[in-house]
């Protein structure tokens, strides 16, 4: 059952849309003539539009707007097209990689608090985050072994995302439950199951020890696979909230160009990653 909360939140989450125009963007295609009216007055509502600026990036400052849980259901609904759509789907694939760092010190404070010491006893350089997600953010950092100093990747929950969820996740049910009621056609896409399963993945996902143990165990899987290579985890340096790793340069699959430029055959790329996934599924 929906708290008040729930519904002082879904009205935030429908201001938020109407203002950055995404609700009069959606397809009329299937909405009853009540929704078609109200869309229309959104319309009204919604702030100018820049000259030149896309749908796609209306809808991906809406979402960041609204902080990192929908953020993270953003990037879990751009891999269902049959629920949001195909265009709507790649609107919300830009969200990747697009959210503001925390402070260090937070970073800090989680670490310590996770694994019960300093990070000046954990690290011998812990550096300035270089990337940050819905979840978590990566710092670069350097560790102390006994062959010299080594570069590792130290990833941190964002602090309170938890509680943040927790909260969120009780607005998307109530959205769920609603469009299965009011939109008909669409309980075939069983919005209130989609909903659940964001909620066990991501639950999963906040507990970084789960990452490190699937990170092991595609290693230990991946070890005699040429052309593929898993980073080792540091366990010494890994709890609920942190996961250190082994820093690994590379260029990201997208990036055609980039790729390239590094030499690499993408034929033979396609041909690996496609074995090793058909291999290990």
């Amino acid at each position: 059952m929906s708290t008040p909360g729930a519904y002082v939140r879904l009205a935030r989450i429908g201001w938020v849309l109407v203002r950055e125009g995404v609700v009069s963007a959606v397809p009329t295609e299937h909405l009853p003539p009540f929704a078609r009216f109200a869309q229309k007055a959104a319309g009204l509502l919604a702030r100018r539009r820049v000259p030149g600026e896309e749908r796609s990036d209306r809808l991906s400052r809406a979402v960041a707007r609204l902080g990192p849980s929908y953020v993270k259901i953003g990037q879990f609904l751009a891999t269902r097209p049959d629920v949001v759509g195909a265009e709507f789907a790649a609107d919300l694939s830009l969200l990747q990689d697009r959210m503001a760092t925390f402070p260090q010190s937070d970073a800090k404070a989680a670490i310590e608090g996770s694994l019960g010491r300093t990070v000046d006893n954990l690290y011998a350089e812990f550096s300035e985050p270089m990337a940050a997600a819905s979840i978590a953010q990566v710092h670069p950092a350097i560790v102390m072994r006994d062959s010299g100093p080594e570069k590792v990747a130290v990833k941190v929950i964002r602090p309170g995302v938890r509680q943040r969820f927790a909260s969120d996740i009780e607005a998307m049910y109530l959205v769920s439950h609603m469009q299965e009621r009011f939109l008909p056609y669409t309980r075939r896409l069983k919005p209130v199951e989609v909903t659940k399963t964001l909620e066990q993945t991501t639950k999963i996902e906040m507990d970084l020890r789960l990452e490190a143990a699937a990170l092991s165990e595609l290693g230990e899987n991946t070890k005699d696979d040429s052309g593929f290579r898993v980073p080792k985890v540091d366990w010494e340096r890994t709890g609920r909230d942190v996961v250190t790793m082994e820093w690994i340069d590379g260029v990201k699959m997208s990036d055609i160009d980039g790729l390239k430029a590094a030499g690499h055959d993408l034929n033979l790329l396609a041909e690996v990653l496609i074995q090793s996934f058909l291999r290990h599924t």
